[in-house]
């Protein structure tokens, strides 16, 4: 090899550390502010479905924004994007850095669920950023800081405000969404039950976003009979046992649960009996303190994820249930992993064709061995276990 081609090879390298050692130092250590593409990639991005990212204009694509302790949810549907609440202050340019890097020039709705700092305090950055079609928020006031901040940007930009009820429906792009709370008038105290709460529907796919509302709320929805059934639950008040009740969890069935949180936090979100009862109904978990933005693609029949932060980028853990390492390996050691149709009762492996077809709500994966999912009355693939 001659000089030049030495000198080339040796600037690459040094190259190549470089990227390497900032992938490091850039990667997810719990800032709760989103990467840059480039970075994303390094990290080993979780992947379950293997679908390619589509465009704006394409189909649904949800991201649980990773905002800390805090909730920021953005839903893009065929073209038209809603933003649910804004985390903390500190989380608004962050957010407004992550629409604009998915295209996002304006919204549709932008729903604050309720007056809490850490679902308002960034949500004046987006109101003066973006035109704002119609922002959802209760007829709950506060004077706080947040609230007065948010009040500010809605006068400077003449947004319309809307105190949505239960009932009434909104379309956004080829989907659409229900309010299904409040049902009921609260305390000037119980801010957290006065949180909008929405069904978003896509296709055969449903999402249920209900804010901070807590049991007393909950309870309410299921006598009021408003629909909470879900294929994701976006677990109310970052996880916390206030919330989520059985009752609840019951009507909802969800087959993903979508818990925000802060890494580390101070209130121990999410809670043992929240992610033990999720668990139980073979709920996969997915949190956003463990896999940083979370993002959710469909098109309106399978659902496809990918998290922004794999804390285990082999393949196991959080990117293949959402669970906590030990319990992975808990049940990694009890056997092979398979994908059930619970339907058909038939037990597929996760690299047969027919498990992209299946429907959300009739697929489970688990690790088991054969044996005992026999004796539980299912029947092995023909096409990828015959």
């Amino acid at each position: 090899m001659n000089k030049k081609g030495i000198q080339g090879r040796t600037i690459w390298m040094r190259s190549a550390l470089f990227l390497l050692w900032l992938s490091v130092l850039t990667g997810c250590g719990g800032t709760g502010q989103s990467q840059d593409a480039a970075a994303r990639d390094a990290a080993g991005d979780l992947t379950v479905g293997g679908q390619e990212t589509p465009g704006r204009e394409d189909g649904l694509t949800v991201e649980f924004m990773d905002v800390g302790q805090g909730d920021s949810t953005l839903i893009l549907c065929e073209g038209e994007a809603m933003l649910i609440d804004a985390g903390d202050e500190s989380s608004g340019t962050t957010i407004q850095k992550e629409m604009q890097k998915l295209g996002v020039e304006d919204l549709r709705y932008f729903v604050c669920t309720h007056p809490d700092a850490d679902h308002i305090g960034g949500a004046d950055v987006i109101a003066y950023k973006f035109p704002v079609e119609t922002l959802l928020m209760p007829e709950l006031e506060r004077d706080t800081k947040a609230y007065e901040q948010l009040e500010d940007s809605i006068t400077a930009r003449d947004i319309k405000v809307i105190h949505p009820e239960a009932g009434e429906t909104y379309d956004l792009g080829g989907g659409s969404f229900t309010i299904v709370g409040p049902v009921e008038q609260y305390g000037q105290d119980d801010a957290n039950d006065w949180s909008v709460c929405l069904r978003f529907t896509y296709g055969e796919l449903g999402f249920l976003f209900c804010g901070d509302a807590e049991e007393k709320a909950e309870e309410d929805m299921l006598a009021a009979g408003v629909p909470l059934e879900a294929d994701v639950y976006h677990v109310s008040h970052h996880g916390s046992s206030s919330s989520t009740t059985e009752a609840f969890l019951q009507a909802v069935g969800p087959s993903y649960g979508v818990i925000s949180c802060g890494r580390d936090n101070d209130y121990g979100h999410p809670h043992r009996e929240v992610t033990e009862a999720l668990t139980a109904r073979q709920v996969q978990i997915y949190r956003t303190d463990q896999l940083g933005n979370i993002f959710c693609y469909s098109d309106g029949k399978a659902l496809n994820w990918k998290g922004e932060c794999d804390a285990a980028a082999d393949g196991k853990a959080d990117a293949e249930a959402g669970f906590s390492a030990d319990e992975t390996a808990g049940e990694e050691a009890s056997g092979q992993k398979y994908v059930l149709n619970t339907n058909t009762k038939k037990i597929h492996l996760p690299e047969c064709e027919s498990v992209a077809q299946m429907r959300v709500k009739n697929r489970r994966e688990i690790y088991a061995a054969l044996e005992d999912l026999l004796e539980e009355g299912y029947d092995p693939c023909g096409n990828c276990m015959g």
